[in-house]
């Protein structure tokens, strides 16, 4: 493995690690405020936790063209916007389990999008790492306890395209972001989502309303768009813009495995052998794909 590889790889195994353990936070939070009221003050906080390090830093605000500051939120509006919102509806609508399994196709989905996109070829390597890799969360979800129904069909298909849209961003921020800032560029893309998520949440919170903020609940918003919107997703697009898409969307799977340890240590949930299998798949998938 090149030592290059080595800081966008554990940036984007920290993201989705950091991805994998806010359940527990988010699920408190949603308790009070609903879905995708949540999710505006989690854009909200990580474009101004974002902006003001570009502001404060000696490089300050690069300039960029209206066309190229378009572009951007574009990429923010699938993301941030489309894929999360997909995502709360399917999660609504179908199970917890089912949302882990289809949206661990992500890294595959990302293959066609990256042979497109990006001209990257779809070589052996890169399918057997993302075949055993996908067979690795397979094993730590556990199938069996998937439903299939067609009463969660509709569930299922918005779940099927959060994936959709979430590879498709991950391969956008490969695309537009090569030799532009980072920082000041994420932050641009957390104001796409806004088109989306701020109607809704307005809808939410007219029709449902909010409970109380207690002091608690201000702590899990800023956790969520502090570090687990503004750092994590930083650290996820960093990833994308330095490693070749499919290595770097390997990188998606630590969210499952991290949540299963998560429900190990503070629920009491066991580890099974089908689990230890799993994430030792999982491992060697991406060793595959970064040894290309």
């Amino acid at each position: 493995m090149q030592k290059k590889m080595l800081i966008p790889l554990f940036s984007g195994l920290v993201a989705a690690s950091i991805w994998g353990g806010m359940y527990v936070v988010s699920k408190i939070v949603l308790n009070v405020i609903p879905p995708f009221a949540l999710l505006t003050m989690r854009l909200v906080l990580g474009f101004v936790a974002l902006w003001l390090v570009v502001l404060v830093r000696p490089a300050g605000i690069k300039k960029m063209s209206a066309r190229l500051f378009w572009q951007i939120f574009g990429v923010g509006l699938t993301g941030y916007g489309l894929s999360l919102g997909f995502q709360f509806v399917g999660t609504k609508l179908s199970t917890a389990v089912n949302g882990a399994l289809v949206t661990s196709a992500t890294p595959a989905l990302v293959l066609p999008f990256a042979c497109i996109l990006l001209k990257e070829r779809i070589t052996p390597r890169k399918l057997a790492a993302v075949i055993v890799a996908s067979l690795g969360v397979v094993a730590v979800i556990d199938p069996r306890t998937v439903d299939l129904s067609s009463s969660l069909f509709l569930g299922n298909m918005s779940l099927l395209g959060a994936a959709l849209t979430w590879a498709l961003y991950s391969v956008l921020v490969r695309k537009t972001v090569q030799g532009l800032d980072l920082i000041q560029t994420s932050a641009i893309m957390f104001l796409g989502g806004l088109p989306v998520t701020v109607p809704a949440g307005i809808w939410e919170l007219s029709t449902q309303g909010m409970g109380t903020l207690t002091a608690g609940i201000i702590a899990g918003i800023l956790f969520l768009g502090i570090v687990s919107t503004a750092g994590a997703m930083f650290l996820w697009n960093y990833a994308f813009a330095r490693l070749p898409a499919s290595s770097a969307s390997l990188t998606f799977f630590a969210q499952p495995v991290v949540g299963v340890l998560l429900g190990w240590l503070c629920l009491n949930e066991k580890i099974t052998p089908l689990f230890l299998l799993g994430g030792a798949l999982i491992a060697a998938g991406i060793l595959i794909s970064v040894r290309e």
